[in-house]
């Protein structure tokens, strides 16, 4: 009951009390674009599997295929399994994402922001040097399997580093930044996939892991989790730094140790504490829109858009290309609103564009299949097209920064794994399912995805608060009142 009095408190305080400092310092922009490094590590390991499938496959089939020279079945045979085995390649890093998600709440807790990013990326890096090197497939899968972990951290403790160390007014803007650098990652492993060996395309990749190591040693540790460890004066100093040497933040830091020493009152939270009453409003709202994200398809098509492409009668490589031409500019787009329609607006604009744009997939295959219409490769093209504008607008990235906002300090840690686990989860579902649900019913799979956009579009509508313009504070005082 003093719990919820005191966090009452702080739900109604009143905004013009708590105003703080609003200014992009080079601070902050330098340590968020350090951290969105880990990002376009993320984005560049889920576009790789795509542009370097037909590489991966004729480089290992070949070698095994010479073997059988005089018997033709026996080589199609061989190139059906490695056909599957991609299909490995391409989902196996989701299993290494789920083991890094499980351990990266408690990771960024023990050791802070800062060190679990730069944890994950040896895993990353060590993961590319696997894949640039490797001989055989087993070690293409140990490579995948390694990044994968690295990139399960990481897409925790990123865009919560960055909600922790920006002010309230640009947090939402910043925290998308997270996922436009995960585009840029995906889109340039799509444009430069198609002109290079895909060796070499690993070697691009490896890249931004140094770039994140060696910067890490020059950004700031976040002020809220030194304020959870109690080390005050490194949380001002953080936090001074961070809104500039001139800045007044006596009352942002009043608040954010007011706050976490309520909460330090407490038991340290365990596992089932999540699921307590007061939590339910935040925990439906994190993992339900990690699920919807997931199972809406959007994994399935960065992983095989030219697979789609082809299966649908149009080139790859130009459709790869097109979904780069719109991915980046509806991304930026999406940062430039996220602070001024607010987050709930740019989801459900986002979730209606992408469930249309699987339903035109979907009619697509239907039409092909039916052959009532020669030009539904265009229409594939066109569907795609608009479900990858759509998601890059919004259903990518917001529903990220609202996982680093609705969760108390307390347990943010638990709460993000399991958020994080869930999302990947999902995606190592609809990625080693894809390929078999397409050979079952390539229509059928894209109007299911349709479906599940619907569906996200009357979940937000009726559950997703807007967090806009409130402080970290404020937005998990109300969502843990919530009844």
């Amino acid at each position: 009951m003093e719990r919820e009095r005191i966090e009452d408190g702080f739900a109604n305080t009143d905004p013009l009390l708590s105003s703080h400092g609003d200014k992009a310092t080079p601070t902050v922009v330098f340590s968020t674009l350090v951290a969105v490094s880990g990002s376009f590590v993320f984005g560049s390991a889920v576009g790789f599997s795509s542009p370097a499938q037909n590489g991966i496959i004729q480089d290992l089939g070949l070698s095994v295929a010479e073997s059988y020279s005089g018997s033709e079945s026996r080589v199609q045979h061989i190139f059906c399994c490695l056909f599957i085995m991609y299909s490995v390649f391409g989902s196996i890093w989701t299993i290494g994402a789920m083991i890094g998600a499980v351990m990266s709440g408690k990771l960024a807790d023990l050791f802070g922001r800062r060190g679990a990013m730069g944890f994950s990326e040896l895993f990353c890096l060590l993961g590319w040097l696997a894949i640039i090197f490797g001989k055989n497939a087993l070690w293409l899968d140990i490579g995948r399997l390694l990044m994968g972990y690295g990139v399960g951290i990481i897409s925790y403790v990123v865009p919560v580093y960055i909600a922790e160390i920006t002010p309230k007014n640009l947090r939402g803007a910043f925290t998308t930044v997270n996922q436009l650098m995960i585009c840029c990652g995906v889109s340039l492993m799509y444009v430069v996939g198609v002109i290079i060996n895909w060796r070499l395309l690993a070697v691009i990749g490896a890249i931004p892991c140094i770039i994140q190591l060696l910067g890490l040693f020059f950004i700031p540790e976040s002020p809220r989790w030194l304020a959870k460890g109690g080390q005050w004066k490194d949380c001002e100093a953080s936090l001074q730094r961070l809104r500039g040497k001139d800045a007044n933040i006596s009352e942002e830091a009043a608040e954010i140790k007011d706050y976490t020493e309520t909460l330090q009152k407490l038991s340290e939270a365990k596992i089932i504490d999540l699921f307590q009453k007061k939590y339910a409003h935040s925990l439906i709202v994190g993992v339900g829109l990690m699920v919807l994200q997931q199972f809406g398809g959007v994994n399935a098509i960065s992983y095989y858009a030219s697979s789609i492409f082809e299966s649908a009668g149009f080139s790859g490589r130009i459709g790869s290309i097109a979904m780069v031409a719109v991915q980046i500019p509806m991304q930026v787009l999406g940062v430039l609103l996220m602070d001024k329609s607010g987050r709930r607006p740019l989801l459900m604009v986002s979730a209606a564009g992408t469930c249309l744009g699987c339903f035109l997939v979907g009619l697509s295959f239907l039409l092909q299949d039916l052959q009532l219409w020669k030009s539904s490769p265009f229409l594939a093209l066109v569907g795609i097209l608009v479900f990858t504008g759509s998601f890059s607008l919004g259903m990518g990235g917001i529903p990220w920064v609202i996982m680093s906002e609705i969760f108390s300090i307390n347990v943010k840690g638990l709460a993000g794994s399991l958020v994080t686990v869930v999302s990947w989860f999902g995606s190592w579902v609809v990625s080693y399912s894809f390929n078999f649900l397409m050979l079952w019913s390539s229509e059928g799979t894209f109007f299911i995805f349709s479906a599940v956009c619907g569906l996200t579009v009357m979940f937000v509508a009726k559950l997703v608060p807007e967090t806009k313009g409130r402080t970290l504070e404020e937005i998990q005082s109300s969502m843990n009142s919530f009844t």
